[in-house]
C-alpha cells in the first residue's frame, strides 16, 4: 500500500469525477461485504483506514486497514462498546437503550459518510462541539449544500440517503449497496466535480491537524454519552 492514505492520493490526483468516486466506493463496499459475510465488523471505517496502491494498469486499488476495533460476531457476542471515530460513528453506537447492542450495520453508516465526502470534499456531520456533533448523528441531520452538490447526480444522493439511515434495520447492506445503480450501473456521471479538489484539500488538512486531539476527546466523550459501556 505504497500509495498511502486514499484521501491524500485523491488530493494529489486533481481532476476527479463521480465515476471515480463510484469506482472507489465499489472496492470499499466489496471489502465490507467480504468482512460481513465472514462475521467481522470493522467498527472504525474512516479515511485514515483506507489505504491505496497504484497498479501499473493505472487502476487505483483501495484496501481497508486497522482492525484494532474489529470484532467477530457470533451468538454469544453483543457489541455494546461505545467506540469509533467522531463523524463516522453510527447513531445506534451512541444510543443504546436495549441489551441487543449493535451489529454490522454500523459499518454501512460509515460507508455512507465516506461516500458523502468522496463526492463533495467534506463530511455530512461536522461540529467542533462534540455533543452537537452527536446530536446531528442521532437525528441523521445532514443536507446537500450548494454549490458543492449542484453537479452531483440524484442517483448518488439516493444511495447516500439509503446508507445514512438512523434505523439500522432500514439501512442498506453492503451487497444491496453494490447492486445500487450508482455502483452497478452507469448513473455515476463522468463530469469533473469542479469544487471537489479544493474542498477536499482544505478538509483533509484540517482533519489531520485535529486527528490526535479528536482521538483523546472521543475516548472520554463516547463513554460518557453512552453511559460508560465497556462491553
Amino acid at each position: 500500500v505504497k500509495g498511502g492514505e486514499l484521501f491524500d492520493m485523491i488530493v494529489d490526483h486533481g481532476a476527479y469525477s463521480e465515476a471515480d468516486a463510484s469506482s472507489i466506493m465499489t472496492q470499499i463496499l466489496e471489502a465490507v461485504a467480504y468482512l460481513h459475510e465472514h462475521d467481522i465488523v470493522h467498527r472504525d471505517l474512516k479515511p485514515e483506514n483506507l489505504l491505496c496502491e497504484q497498479k501499473k494498469s493505472g487502476r487505483l486499488v483501495v484496501k481497508i486497514a486497522d482492525f484494532g476495533l474489529s470484532k467477530m460476531l457470533d451468538e454469544d457476542v453483543i457489541l455494546a462498546t461505545a467506540c469509533g471515530t467522531p463523524g463516522y460513528v453510527a447513531p445506534e453506537v451512541l444510543e443504546q437503550e436495549t441489551a441487543t447492542g449493535y451489529d454490522s450495520e454500523v459499518d454501512m453508516w460509515a460507508c455512507g459518510v465516506i461516500m458523502y465526502i468522496l463526492l463533495c470534499g467534506f463530511p455530512p456531520f461536522y461540529e467542533d462541539d462534540m455533543p452537537a456533533l452527536f446530536d446531528q448523528i442521532l437525528e441523521g441531520r445532514y443536507d446537500y449544500p450548494a454549490p458543492y452538490w449542484d453537479g452531483v447526480s440524484a442517483s448518488a444522493r439516493d444511495l447516500i440517503d439509503h446508507l445514512l439511515v438512523v434505523d439500522p434495520a432500514a439501512r442498506l447492506t453492503a451487497r444491496q449497496a453494490l447492486a445500487h445503480p450508482w455502483i452497478s450501473g452507469t448513473s455515476a456521471s463522468q463530469d469533473v466535480l469542479e469544487t471537489f479538489p479544493e474542498q477536499l484539500a482544505k478538509w483533509n488538512a484540517k482533519r489531520k491537524l485535529k486527528a490526535a486531539v479528536r482521538v483523546v476527546m472521543l475516548s472520554n466523550s463516547l463513554a460518557a454519552f453512552a453511559g460508560g459501556s465497556t462491553s
